[in-house]
C-alpha cells in the first residue's frame, strides 16, 4: 500500500501561475512562499484590491510583482501596471526585482521613472509605452503633465511602502496620478506600518480590499541574527564614543545614522579626523552624489 505525497501549499506551484513566471521564481532562487506572500497572492491573482501590512523585508515586492506580471499582456503596447514607490533607490531596487520575474515572459518592457535623473532620456523611452511603470510620484506626475505618459490601460495600481510616501508629503500626488488610471483597476498598498492616513487612501482608491496584516515576527521566516546594545553617553562625548565604539568592534562596515543633517557633517569630519573613511549622505546632496556614497559603501571602498 502507497500514500500519495501532499503538495506543499507553500509551494509558489499550488497557485495559478504561468510557466513564464514559475520561471522567474525559479531564477531568483525562490523556493517556498513568505508568510505575507502566502496570504496575499491567492487574493492578488484573484483580482482583488488588497492592503498588505508588513515589514522589509518579508517578501512584498515577490507578492505584488507576481499579481503586476500575473495581469500584463505583453501583446498590448500599452502602459498596463504602475508601481509607486517613495525614494529612487526603491524603485531602482523593485524594477531589477520585477525584471528578474519576468524573464521569462518575451517582449515585456519595464521603465523606471524617476525624480533626480535627466527628464530628456525618460521623455524618449516613452515613444513606445512600457507595458511596466515603476517610478516616484512627482517624476510619474510630471510626465502624466507633458502627456508622455497614459495611464487609461493600468489594469494594476501599486502603492509600495504607502506609510513612507505619506510622511514624505506625497498624498496629493498619488492623488493626481491615481485619478488618470481607470476606475476598474486592481489596487494594492503595501505598507510596513499602518498610519492614519492609509485609511483614507483605501476609502479613497479601493474596492472592498482584503487585510492581510502580519507582525514583525509572523513575517520573517527566520529569527534575525542581531545583537543589539545601548550605550548611555553625555551629549559632549557623542562623537568620540562613535570613534571609540568603532575601534573596540572594528566592523567591516558601519552606518550611523543622525538626526540632522549638520550632526551628519560633523561626525563626518570627526571620523575622518581620525583615519576613518568616511561620507555623509543626507537630502542636501545631488543625486548624482548620493548614488556616489551608496556605490562606494556598497563595493567597501567607504
Amino acid at each position: 500500500m502507497t500514500s500519495a505525497t501532499s503538495p506543499d501549499p507553500l509551494s509558489f506551484s499550488a497557485l495559478a501561475l504561468s510557466p513564464a513566471l514559475l520561471q522567474g521564481i525559479d531564477a531568483l532562487g525562490y523556493a517556498r512562499m513568505t508568510p505575507i506572500q502566502s496570504q496575499a497572492l491567492p487574493a492578488i491573482l484573484d483580482g482583488r484590491d488588497l492592503i498588505g501590512q508588513a515589514p522589509t523585508g518579508s517578501g512584498k515586492t515577490a507578492a505584488f510583482g507576481l499579481g503586476v506580471l500575473h495581469r500584463v499582456d505583453p501583446g498590448k503596447i500599452q502602459t498596463q501596471a504602475l508601481v509607486l514607490c517613495p525614494t529612487r533607490e526603491l524603485a531602482d531596487q523593485v524594477g531589477k526585482q520585477l525584471r528578474k520575474l519576468a524573464v521569462g515572459i518575451p517582449n515585456l518592457k519595464l521603465s523606471v521613472l524617476c525624480g533626480g535623473m535627466a527628464l530628456g532620456p525618460q521623455l524618449a523611452s516613452l515613444g513606445h509605452d512600457p507595458h511596466v511603470v515603476v517610478g516616484t510620484p512627482g517624476r510619474i506626475q510630471e510626465l502624466l503633465k507633458k502627456k508622455a505618459l497614459h495611464l487609461r490601460g493600468v489594469r494594476t495600481l501599486v502603492l509600495d511602502e504607502a506609510d513612507r510616501m505619506l510622511d514624505m508629503g506625497f498624498l496629493d500626488d498619488i492623488k493626481t496620478v491615481v485619478k488618470q488610471a481607470p476606475k476598474d483597476r486592481q489596487t494594492l498598498l503595501f505598507s510596513a506600518t499602518y498610519p492614519e492616513g492609509i485609511n483614507q487612501l483605501s476609502a479613497q482608491f479601493m474596492r472592498d480590499p482584503k487585510e492581510v496584516k502580519l507582525s514583525a515576527s509572523v513575517a520573517q521566516q527566520a529569527p534575525p541574527t542581531i545583537r543589539q546594545l545601548a550605550f548611555e553617553i553625555k551629549e559632549s562625548e557623542r562623537l568620540h564614543a562613535v570613534s571609540l565604539l568603532l575601534n573596540h568592534f572594528r566592523p567591516a562596515s558601519t552606518i550611523a545614522f543622525c538626526n540632522t543633517k549638520q550632526q551628519c557633517r560633523d561626525l563626518v569630519e570627526v571620523l575622518q579626523g581620525q583615519g576613518f573613511v568616511a561620507m555623509a549622505l543626507h537630502g542636501d546632496l545631488e543625486q548624482r552624489d548620493r548614488d556616489q556614497v551608496l556605490i562606494q559603501f556598497a563595493n567597501r571602498s567607504c
